[in-house]
C-alpha cells in the first residue's frame, strides 16, 4: 500500500477513535443532558473536548501551522457543536426517544456528519502536506 493512503488510513481511524472516546466515554450528563440548549456550557464543553483532541491526527499526518490548526479547530467546534444541537432538536422536538425509529434516523445521520467532517480534516491536512 503507498504510503500516503497508509497515513490516510490512519489518520481516519486516529479520529474515529477520538470521537468514540469524546462522544461515548467521556460524554457527561451535564453534556449531553444540555446540548439542545443553544449556548448552553454543556454542549460547549463537548465540541470543546472534541476539538482538544483532534490535535492528535498530527501525530499520524504532520505538524501543521498554528494559523491552519486553529482554523481546522474553530471549523471542527462549530459544525460538531451545531450538528450536536440540531440532532437534540430534532429528537426532543419531535417527542424521539430510543424506541422510536426516528431517534436513530437523527442519531445515524448525526454520526455521519461526523464522519465526513472527519474525512474534511484529513483531506485539508493531505492538501496542505502536498
Amino acid at each position: 500500500m503507498p504510503e500516503a493512503a497508509s497515513l490516510v488510513l490512519a489518520a481516519v481511524c486516529v479520529l474515529m477513535v477520538k470521537h468514540t472516546a469524546a462522544d461515548f466515554f467521556l460524554q457527561t450528563p451535564y453534556q449531553y443532558c444540555n446540548k439542545g440548549i443553544y449556548g448552553h456550557p454543556g454542549g460547549l464543553l463537548h465540541a470543546g473536548i472534541h476539538v482538544a483532541l483532534t490535535p492528535l491526527v498530527y501525530l499520524v499526518i504532520a505538524p501543521v501551522s498554528l494559523v491552519l490548526a486553529v482554523g481546522i479547530a474553530i471549523g471542527e467546534f462549530v459544525v460538531h457543536y451545531h450538528v450536536d444541537w440540531t440532532k437534540e432538536r430534532v429528537t426532543k422536538g419531535n417527542g424521539l426517544t430510543p424506541q422510536t425509529p426516528g431517534f436513530w434516523h437523527a442519531l445515524g445521520v448525526d454520526q455521519l456528519l461526523h464522519g465526513l467532517t472527519y474525512l474534511a480534516i484529513v483531506a485539508v491536512l493531505v492538501w496542505v502536506a502536498s
